[in-house]
């Protein structure tokens, strides 16, 4: 299936470009199985907090975020150490990519379109794992929600990337491994390429994909390349 000519591709970061995976391998010597438990709670919850109507003034901090959902993950799976709790935070900061991240983006901009990634991630989470991955000089843009003080799925974010490009959100390709993102997205007006790296059952959203692939490679392949 090859989709209508667009020129802007969007990507989504955690899960999508970046391996959240290394985070419970760092601490696996100390906690040992209760490391994946730890992280499967903590990404949950982390989640869950940035779906919750925000109250009126008050500005996004993934950071926070990410820091009072590590808090209840620890207290839920019974670990009480400061040193480590720093340790995992600071994971957030220098993930690793996916293996064929960095080529895909390449092959991208060769193709003639304009990558960018859109992100809850802080500016500071994300410039820092962009630099980390050494994908700086493979991007057109790097956007975070803490701009608009809000987080996906809620449309100002996604207008965000609309806006940056100059462009309607027809025009924009996005691209999550994360089916809520997909479905705010999708609802946003962005035509949407779900990863399905876990090969997992398509969940029965409101709104669905363009496309679906199991990994960044098949992406310019998807994208008439």
């Amino acid at each position: 299936m090859t989709l209508a000519p667009v020129r802007v591709c969007v990507f989504d970061a955690y899960g999508t470009l970046f391996d959240l995976g290394g985070i419970p391998r760092s601490v696996r010597a100390e906690l040992g199985d209760k490391a994946n438990t730890l992280m499967r709670v903590w990404r949950r919850r982390q989640l869950e907090i940035s779906w919750l109507p925000l109250r009126p003034g008050s500005h996004a901090d993934f950071w926070r975020v990410t820091d009072e959902a590590l808090e209840f993950a620890m207290e839920a799976v019974g670990v009480d150490d400061r040193r480590l709790r720093l340790r995992l935070m600071e994971g957030w900061l220098t993930p690793a990519p996916f293996p064929e991240v960095g080529e895909t983006m390449v092959r991208l901009r060769e193709m003639g379109y304009l990558v960018a990634i859109l992100s809850n991630g802080s500016v500071r989470m994300i410039e820092g794992a962009v630099a980390a991955a050494g994908l700086t000089d493979k991007l057109d843009a790097v956007l975070s929600a803490e701009t608009v003080g809000r987080f996906k799925p809620d449309p100002l974010v996604y207008q965000e990337a609309a806006s940056h490009f100059g462009v309607a959100p027809e025009s924009v390709y996005f691209v999550s491994a994360n089916a809520w993102d997909v479905s705010g997205a999708a609802a946003f007006g962005f035509q949407v390429v779900w990863i399905n790296r876990d090969g997992v059952p398509a969940e029965k959203l409101p709104l669905g994909t363009r496309a679906t692939v199991a990994n960044l490679a098949e992406l310019p392949t998807i994208l008439g390349g």
